[in-house]
């Protein structure tokens, strides 16, 4: 799979300085990430090659991937794209990886001990397993990080070069589609550290929300009501009862609210979009006198 044809430029590359090297390609999409992608990058000690897709940073982000790469000798190859959306821009890293195996990693993210410690097993799996799913922790603010009990989705990170790819139809919550079996990692967390207040988690949920109604109607998936009452309920008892974020007290029904509350924007974005298709809004008093 292929994404547009965009101009790209290769602005760096160093060679691997921890032997002996993993042979994974770690990937990397980013923008404007100054706080946070230092400490993603030396996560990843080990691995032979670290791409980094950047889609126009002005924050420092290339500053800090220059000094890493130049001045320490990190496996850093800093590519510069325009934006294709979450789905495409991740497609376009993958396909620029050279290693047997590939590791998507978000620049807010890094691996913990345990998972370093796990990966030159997970790497030496049989040939019919084309990738692994990881799981991971978040960060809650006011909590720290998730209990190693929170049971939140594993999602698959790790793939063979080739086995899996994108899907370009999907335009948020982007997943690799592997082309074989996969295994589930028992040891080791992704870590998510990007500590959002409830007034910025609010406006990315706002955000994504949208983009994932818009990619519902442009499905033609035709709006259901009862939706706008269950979904959110469901939302929420699956992230505080069924993925034990009501271990995290106060931090963790926060977040399951905030969840809830990107279900019923979801929904109710959805319906507003196809009322408004059939009957768009008009002022019905015009002309009325006042």
């Amino acid at each position: 799979m292929t994404c547009p044809d965009t101009s790209s430029t290769d602005v760096g590359a160093a060679a691997p300085i921890h032997d002996p090297y993993l042979p994974v390609s770690a990937f990397i999409i980013c923008k404007d990430e100054a706080g946070f992608i230092e400490d993603c990058i030396r996560s990843l000690k080990h691995f032979a090659e670290i791409v980094v897709v950047d889609s126009g940073s002005t924050d420092g982000t290339l500053d800090i991937l220059a000094r890493l790469s130049d001045a320490e000798g990190w496996p850093i190859r800093v590519i510069s794209h325009g934006w294709l959306g979450y789905a495409g821009q991740k497609q376009f890293a993958i396909e620029q990886c050279r290693q047997p195996w590939c590791f998507n990693i978000d620049a807010d993210e890094r691996i913990d001990s345990d998972l370093h410690a796990a990966l030159s097993g997970l790497i030496d799996a049989p040939a019919t397993v084309v990738g692994w799913r990881l799981g991971r922790r978040a960060y809650l603010v006011g909590y720290g990080f998730a209990p190693l009990t929170t049971h939140e989705r594993h999602v698959l990170r790790l793939v063979r070069r080739g086995r899996a790819a994108f899907d370009l139809k999907t335009a948020v919550h982007e997943g690799m589609v592997p082309d074989g079996p996969v295994g589930i990692a028992k040891r080791g967390r992704i870590l998510n550290y990007r500590p959002l207040q409830i007034d910025e988690q609010i406006l990315k949920e706002n955000k994504y929300s949208t983009l994932k109604a818009e990619q519902r109607f442009a499905e033609g998936r035709k709006p259901q009501p009862w939706r706008l009452v269950v979904s959110p309920v469901l939302y929420f008892f699956r992230v505080y009862i069924n993925n034990r974020f009501f271990l995290s007290g106060r931090a963790g029904f926060i977040l399951a609210m905030t969840a809830a509350i990107y279900a019923f924007l979801t929904e109710a974005k959805v319906i507003q979009r196809h009322i408004l298709a059939a009957r768009p809004s008009h002022d019905d008093m015009d002309g009325e006198e006042l």
